[in-house]
């Protein structure tokens, strides 16, 4: 039998294929298993042609292959999806005027938050912080540190509407820009926003930044100029599991991801901020400006009646000749971000050439991305249909659908955008049970072929109601079938972007990848919802008796009204930040494209302890 099997190997083909296990070789090269008593039909009985060596090629099932060494050229095969032919019909007109109009207000209040997060912390603040201090702002320190202004920034009305008052932007710029051609995480105080004091709605906005540089292996760069935590509120910044400790344990575990970080210190590093910079592997400290101690001057002399001077108890002289707690000094911001730059320059990527990146060729949608604005439904019943959104977001208006006759309320299939492959999963009416089974399929298998995957969330404003034992029956199904498809969601390995085109309601808000469930990026769009339930079905949830249950639900309809805005919502860091919908197509590629970096790391396999400072 084994000899038969050597020669069928051997037939036509010259070579073995590419996984033979290592047991059945040794049986084959065995003398007594060649036996010329036993017939083959593959082969004469007289062919006595040696048997070859195995390759010694990986098991695809334990390691995926990845093409990316040096000088190879990587192609996808072709692809030619189908062109959506989806054109706006007479009888949406009704339904896209309506939803452009609710669109258009919607981006006159995200102008609004825009221009008043850009201030900072006012005019009096930015005059003391450039006059008096001798401070770059924000903004302008990042235009010194970054390739180009074009960056990803995430969450940018963190703090706004807060019990506490308005912190803009949380007190820091977080996000993602170019360094040498390098995707980078950035950290950035804005000292001008409450002294650059840390608010709980700070610490949360800096622990997202560095799961997102995590999630996507970036390194990460802090510019810290910190006056420390906010002491009227220090219940809600420093004891607890997720606050502000966290966010140096997260720095070790970096460090021990091989994921690069480098300090910047170009303010004070006052209490729990000196740690960022002496936990970074790399630090750059800037004469003057910068200083790095556990408690100021103010401090030394109420305790010992000693007078100091910042300097001289925590300068960047200090920490360059004696502790050694930064690597260079700088004698202005200028030069900082300059040895920044060089730094980066020295990590250990091998990105694509430009000629690659170049000859990738993108088609643009066939439809203008700016209709989108009509297709932003004002509500669950203003929804049409999710493909006419899908061309004016895919490359060419292409898409190649997944199981296009089974649970249609749910629209798999892949496209490009940007160039890059993608997975989407995009709601089209409520997730029924057939629908939940398709996208666990889906999922799975966009998994198994490492495609990203996109969600597109507008979800049914209320659950379903249970009155007869056949709706129990088909809801009991429907659970079930949500469950696996929370799971695959949930267990899927692959990079995972989802936008909020709608509403995000319920437990069907969590098969579509909500932000319980982790995704790499997660964005709403101005008109998005995000609550229980929708406005108007808190019934739904508690049938009210008599005047006093009336008047509790209109209260309680009243506060989902104010608090399910995709506003209120981005205020408190439930999401990556509000996008325009004309914006999606640009800001997914972005996001795309950063995911992918991570492949061009060198020696990643490896874990090491982290970086510590003698």
């Amino acid at each position: 039998m084994y000899s038969c099997l050597a020669r069928s190997l051997r037939c036509n083909v010259g070579a073995w294929p590419s996984y033979v296990p290592s047991s059945t070789l040794a049986v084959l090269r065995s003398p007594d298993r060649r036996s010329p008593d036993h017939h083959c039909p593959h082969r004469p009985l007289t062919s006595s042609l040696p048997l070859q060596e195995a390759r010694p090629l990986r098991d695809p099932r334990l390691t995926p292959a990845r093409s990316m060494g040096t000088g190879t050229r990587r192609k996808r095969p072709p692809s030619a999806f189908p062109v959506l032919e989806e054109k706006l019909q007479p009888i949406h007109t009704h339904v896209y005027e309506a939803n452009l109009r609710n669109s258009t207000a919607c981006q006159q209040r995200y102008v609004t938050f825009r221009e008043k997060v850009r201030k900072g912390g006012g005019e009096n603040a930015v005059a003391r912080h450039t006059q008096r201090n001798k401070k770059l702002l924000v903004r302008d320190r990042l235009r010194l540190l970054l390739d180009d202004e074009d960056f990803l920034e995430l969450s940018p009305f963190a703090g706004l509407g807060l019990p506490y008052g308005d912190i803009p932007s949380a007190g820091c710029l977080t996000g993602v820009g170019r360094i040498n051609g390098l995707w980078c995480v950035f950290i950035a105080n804005d000292a001008t926003v409450k002294g650059g004091t840390a608010y709980p709605i700070t610490v949360k906005k800096q622990l997202r930044a560095q799961d997102v540089a995590m999630q996507n292996r970036l390194p990460c760069v802090y510019l810290v100029d910190s006056g420390g935590a906010f002491l009227p509120l220090q219940s809600e910044i420093f004891p607890d599991k997720n606050q502000g400790g966290r966010t140096f344990y997260n720095e070790a575990i970096m460090s021990a991801m091989r994921i690069p970080q480098v300090s910047v210190v170009c303010g004070s590093c006052t209490a729990g901020g000196a740690y960022i910079p002496t936990m970074a592997e790399e630090a750059v400290m800037v004469h003057r400006i910068g200083t790095i101690f556990l408690g100021g001057p103010p401090l030394v002399k109420a305790a010992t009646g000693e007078e100091v001077t910042p300097e001289d108890l925590g300068g960047a002289t200090l920490h360059a000749e004696v502790s050694g707690c930064v690597d260079h000094f700088a004698w202005d911001e200028k030069e900082a971000y300059m040895y920044t730059r060089n730094i980066i320059s020295t990590l250990n990527y091998e990105l694509p050439e430009e000629e690659e990146e170049q000859g990738r060729r993108v088609e643009q949608p066939l439809h203008s991305p700016e209709e989108l604005m009509g297709l932003a439904p004002l509500n669950y019943n203003h929804s049409l249909d999710v493909k006419l959104l899908l061309s004016r977001l895919t490359d060419g208006s292409k898409f190649q659908e997944f199981k296009a006759r089974y649970g249609t309320s749910l629209v798999t299939g892949f496209a490009k955008i940007e160039g890059h492959l993608v997975g989407i999963v995009a709601s089209n009416g409520e997730l029924s049970c057939a629908a939940s089974l398709k996208g666990s399929h889906f999922v799975q298998l966009c998994d198994q072929r490492d495609v990203p995957l996109l969600f597109l969330q507008n979800t049914a404003p209320r659950p379903r109601h249970t009155h007869t034992l056949s709706q129990a029956d088909t809801n009991s199904n429907r659970l079930k079938a949500q469950g696996s498809m929370m799971s695959a969601v949930a267990c899927a390995t692959v990079p995972k972007i989802t936008v909020v085109i709608g509403g995000c309601y319920g437990a069907d808000s969590y098969a579509m990848c909500g932000r319980a469930f982790d995704p790499h990026f997660l964005f709403l769009w101005p008109n998005a919802r995000v609550s229980l339930v929708a406005p108007g079905y808190a019934a739904a949830l508690t049938p009210p008796e008599g005047e006093e249950g009336e008047g509790a639900l209109r209260k309680i309809n009243k506060r989902l009204e104010e608090e399910s805005s995709a506003f209120f919502s981005s205020g408190r860091l439930w999401d990556d930040g509000v996008i325009l919908p004309q914006d999606t197509r640009k800001v997914v590629g972005v996001c795309l494209t950063i995911s992918q970096q991570q492949r061009y790391q060198l020696s990643t396999e490896k874990t090491c302890s982290p970086m510590l400072r003698v």
